[in-house]
């Protein structure tokens, strides 16, 4: 690879790594790196640029997740096939689309995915196709209509039924609004709330990043917030907003996404007192709550200014992508306006079946033979982690393993990966002028069998039990 087109990193305004993706992306996109190229090794590169080995490996990471390049164990990094014109891959950070593992997959495997969760098939599948056909014989709202508030009306007292089982206070119908997902209602949110040339949303410093995602579609700030244990600090969410004008609190307060955090109510109270002095919106994630919230929600502390988005995707399945916000009373009709002029509405199958599944009988025993085998992947991690800094809940579809002294997030997931082992680093949580934080996330995979996880898991413990030995001279 011909080093004339790197930049000067030592000039760079912003991270160095950032701008050593920014320019190898930018060579694969104007032909200088070619299609199958091999890239330097890290080494290399870093002697060259006079940089940190990782500053480059992270570079190397995020392209490789983004699809720019391609890592071939053994072999080194390469130009991804189709990565030079693709308009798919995100132009910067990680891709949010994982699909863990394919269908009709052997569960035996030795490679295993921990990006993001796979959840167990307890019986689900099954229900769900056997509602699909009942629909397929006579649907409720037929097979030649637009989706309608109306036809729509089935489905959201369904979601209002299964939605009450959170302590987020009275909720019905028309409070709920349909969504092809999380991801899809949150953004909604950010359409029917955010106004003004440059709007502000706040966020955890560490934070799912599909608020970041939202955010950049719509062309809006996000601005990091100081965490502690109990998760965000008032005092620097009050300074934040003052300073940025923000409109929209964005938080995970049942479980924080990554760190498996929780917020209790007491803290919960002062983040209501900071949003309501400074008339702030609260977004609230639930989406990866399997099991009985400890505390009541936002929306139940605050219900004139919450919106409470769930989904099915952690506790059924992901595939239908089947997502719900609870409006604060009254205001639904600001959240339908979004959705009716984005896409016109959920489409009128799942609709129908959202209608018949989220108030089957059969729905409680299958999501708790769910919670049990998600349960048997965790324990079985935590057993083999012992020792080590590890945040963990029962019913949560991931964990939080802080690394020990000698390993950095993106060398160690790169490690993992050399031992096909998937995982993602602390970097992909944080703001991008973050500092680093030596962490990383793994998730569980019940789409692999519970052997193959362990010793998936029995491989990351080899790499934390032998950290590299290196000394700059």
């Amino acid at each position: 690879m011909n080093t004339i087109w790197f930049p000067d990193l030592a000039a760079a305004t912003g991270p160095k790594y950032q701008t050593l993706t920014d320019a190898i992306r930018n060579a694969v996109l104007k032909g200088d790196l070619r299609k199958g190229e091999k890239l330097p090794p890290v080494r290399e590169v870093a002697y060259q640029l006079s940089v940190t080995p990782g500053t480059v490996a992270r570079a190397y990471s995020l392209l490789v997740d983004a699809g720019t390049l391609e890592a071939v164990v053994g072999r080194g990094t390469f130009v991804a096939d189709g990565s030079a014109d693709s308009q798919d891959a995100p132009l910067t950070g990680n891709a949010i689309e994982v699909d863990v593992i394919p269908h009709n997959s052997d569960s035996n495997s030795y490679a295993v995915n921990m990006l993001s969760p796979h959840l167990p098939s307890r019986g689900q599948s099954r229900l769900i196709r056997s509602l699909f056909a009942e629909i397929a014989q006579d649907p409720p709202s037929g097979m030649m209509h637009y989706p309608s508030r109306a036809g729509s009306l089935p489905a959201r007292e369904a979601a209002a039924t299964w939605l009450s089982q959170a302590p987020i206070g009275p909720v019905s119908a028309q409070d709920v609004v349909l969504a092809n997902g999380g991801q899809n209602a949150i953004l909604l949110v950010f359409q029917a709330l955010l106004r003004g040339r440059k709007p502000t949303i706040l966020v955890e410093e560490l934070a799912y990043p599909g608020f970041r995602r939202a955010a950049e579609l719509l062309r809006a700030d996000i601005v990091p917030i100081k965490m502690d244990e109990d998760g965000l600090i008032p005092e620097a969410l009050e300074t934040a907003a003052r300073n940025h004008g923000a409109q929209i609190l964005c938080t995970s307060p049942e479980v924080h996404n990554p760190t498996c955090a929780f917020t209790p109510e007491e803290r919960r109270d002062q983040i209501v007192r900071v949003c309501r002095k400074l008339d702030i919106e609260i977004l609230e994630d639930d989406c990866y709550r399997m099991s009985a919230a400890q505390s009541p929600s936002y929306r139940m502390l605050a219900p004139e200014r919450t919106w409470f988005v769930s989904s099915i995707s952690k506790t059924l399945t992901p595939a239908l992508r089947l997502g719900f916000v609870a409006t604060p009373p009254d205001k639904a009709s600001y959240l339908r306006r979004a959705a009716e002029h984005s896409f016109f509405g959920v489409a009128t199958p799942l609709t129908d079946l959202c209608a018949k599944l989220l108030v089957h009988p059969h729905l409680p025993a299958i999501t708790d033979k769910v919670r049990e085998t998600t349960n048997a992947y965790v324990q079985a991690a935590v057993n083999i982690l012992g020792g080590y800094d590890l945040k963990w809940r029962h019913d949560v579809l991931f964990m939080w393993l802080t690394l020990p002294e000698g390993w950095r997030a993106s060398a160690f997931c790169q490690a993992a990966e050399a031992k096909e082992v998937q995982i993602r680093s602390a970097e992909d949580y944080q703001a991008r002028s973050a500092p680093a934080c030596h962490a990383v996330r793994f998730a569980v995979n019940a789409g692999v069998s519970l052997e193959s996880y362990e010793n998936a898991i029995a491989r990351l413990r080899d790499l934390l039990d032998n950290p590299p030995e290196q000394i700059g001279v």
